[in-house]
C-alpha cells in the first residue's frame, strides 16, 4: 500500500491503533477478560528475558544464542555443531535452521546465505523498477516484501530480537506449505517480469 501509493495519514491512524491495541493488552492482564492466553503472555515473558525460565519457555533462544556464537569465523564444520548434533537446539531443521547453519559454517557461511537472500530480493525491486505495467510492479513488490519478512521475522526471533513464533527461513526450512507458497509467488514474479511491456 506505501509503494502504491497510499496516504501516510492512513498508516499513521494505523499505528496509533495498534499502539491503543498493545497498551489494551498489557493492561487486561490478569483480568477475567484478557486479550491473550496466558502462553502467549508467555512468550512476551520469555522474548523480555530468557534466562528468567531456562530450562523451559527461554531454553530454545538461549540454545539458538549459543549456537549462533559458538560457531565463529568459520564454523565447527558440515555436521559438527555440538548444539545441533548432540540435540540441545530445538526445532534445528525448522525455525531454528539458521542457528544450525551458523554454527557449522560460521560468520562467513551465514553472510553467504544472507547474501543470496539480498540478490534474490534486489532482483524483485529491479524487476518492479523495470516492469512498465503497474500491477506486475506492485505484485512484484508485494512478494518481495513477502519473503523480506518471512526472513526478517526468523533471523530476529532465533536471534532473540523477537519473540519465537512460528515463521520459517525461506527456501531453507523444512516443511512444504511455506515452500509451496514461496515458490508460488517467485512463479508470478518471474511470470510479471518475463511477460512485461517491452
Amino acid at each position: 500500500m506505501f509503494v502504491a501509493g497510499v496516504s501516510l495519514w492512513y498508516f499513521a491512524a494505523v499505528l496509533s491503533i495498534a499502539a491503543a491495541a498493545m497498551t489494551a493488552v498489557f493492561q487486561t492482564r490478569g483480568t477475567p477478560w484478557q486479550l491473550l492466553h496466558d502462553y502467549q503472555y508467555k512468550r512476551i515473558d520469555t522474548f523480555l528475558d530468557p534466562t528468567a525460565d531456562p530450562l523451559g519457555a527461554g531454553y530454545n533462544i538461549i540454545q539458538a544464542k549459543i549456537a549462533l556464537g559458538s560457531g565463529g569465523w568459520a564454523g565447527k564444520g558440515f555436521m559438527q555443531g555440538t548444539q545441533s548434533r548432540l540435540n540441545f537446539l530445538p526445532e534445528k531443521q525448522t525455525d531454528f535452521i539458521f542457528t544450525t547453519l551458523a554454527e557449522e559454517f560460521g560468520f562467513v557461511g551465514a553472510f553467504s546465505l544472507l547474501s543470496l537472500y539480498g540478490l534474490i530480493i534486489a532482483f524483485c525491486l529491479i524487476a518492479a523498477l523495470q516492469n512498465k505495467d503497474r500491477f506486475s510492479a506492485l505484485l512484484i513488490i508485494g512478494v518481495a516484501a513477502n519473503f523480506f519478512f518471512y526472513l526478517a521475522v526468523n533471523l530476529s526471533m532465533v536471534m532473540g530480537m523477537a519473540p519465537v513464533v512460528g515463521v520459517p527461513l525461506p527456501l531453507l526450512s523444512y516443511g512444504g506449505s511455506a515452500m509451496l507458497v514461496i515458490l508460488v509467488g517467485f512463479g508470478l514474479v518471474q511470470s510479471a517480469h518475463v511477460h512485461r511491456p517491452r
